[in-house]
């Protein structure tokens, strides 16, 4: 089947696997194109062709790194003429534990990845385009953003701030830009792996829809985040969570 060009184009960081690479299938399949970025080339460029290299590019880099930051907009640029939505999904939880015994060393490398990236590559979109021509952010925060989060604790302050982030450039980037962000509970991914490898139908057990998320959840989600379907929505974190908070009441 072939999917018309939409016109539009996105920036998705951390997409070469995943949620991103989720989001990424979501947007080309209603005929977006994309550009994703990622630390590992040979990854970058299997999902590249996978995704389609006409409707799709990879730009390797480190999230939090300023220059790369600018080079993927800039490379985006290049290739498409323009960079309509950014979805600020690059993450890391490199540790798990109780948060008074967290190494600040490894905090602040949690925040700089999670959310001064974001806040970068917002930047990098507003000037290069945005700001004159409008468009849409999506900020992938998490449920541990919203609650205690046992064990990963500075994974869980990240998000909340990124949440935050997410109202603040709301209100910055009005009227041009809608930015809403949000707020998975688990995905089945290579990154949230350690949370039920081994104990998939425990762990589902706990939503009331009786399954753990995949990729593909997100991907929706974005995908309406950045459609006209969602053009008086900003400011927003949209939790899509499987129903676990409604377990989250007095029993």
């Amino acid at each position: 089947m072939t999917v018309e060009l939409s016109g539009k184009v996105a920036l998705i960081t951390g997409g070469s696997r995943g949620i991103g690479y989720g989001v990424a299938e979501a947007l080309i399949a209603r005929g977006d194109r994309v550009c994703i970025t990622g630390r590992n080339e040979d990854a970058l460029k299997e999902a590249v062709d996978q995704l389609g290299s006409h409707r799709a590019i990879g730009v390797a880099g480190k999230a939090h790194d300023e220059a790369h930051q600018a080079i993927a907009v800039e490379r985006t640029m290049e290739a498409f003429g323009r960079v309509d939505y950014l979805v600020n999904n690059a993450g890391t939880n490199p540790v798990f534990g109780p948060i008074a015994e967290l190494d600040l060393n490894v905090a602040r490398k949690v925040f700089e990845t999670n959310v001064i990236s974001a806040l970068g590559f917002a930047q990098q979109t507003w000037k290069a385009w945005q700001w004159e021509n409008g468009g849409a952010i999506v900020n992938i925060a998490s449920v541990a953003g919203l609650a205690p989060s046992p064990f990963i604790g500075a994974y869980g302050v990240s998000k909340a701030a990124m949440i935050n982030l997410t109202v603040q450039l709301a209100h910055e980037f009005a009227p041009k830009v809608r930015v809403n962000a949000i707020a998975p509970a688990v995905i089945k991914t290579k990154f949230a792996q350690a949370l039920y490898e081994g104990r998939e139908a425990e762990a589902a057990a706990a939503y009331p829809l009786q399954r753990l998320g995949v990729p593909s959840d997100i991907g929706g989600a974005a995908a309406f985040l950045t459609s006209g379907q969602s053009d008086w929505v900003t400011g927003q974190t949209l939790v899509v969570d499987g129903g676990i908070f409604l377990n989250a009441g007095v029993h």
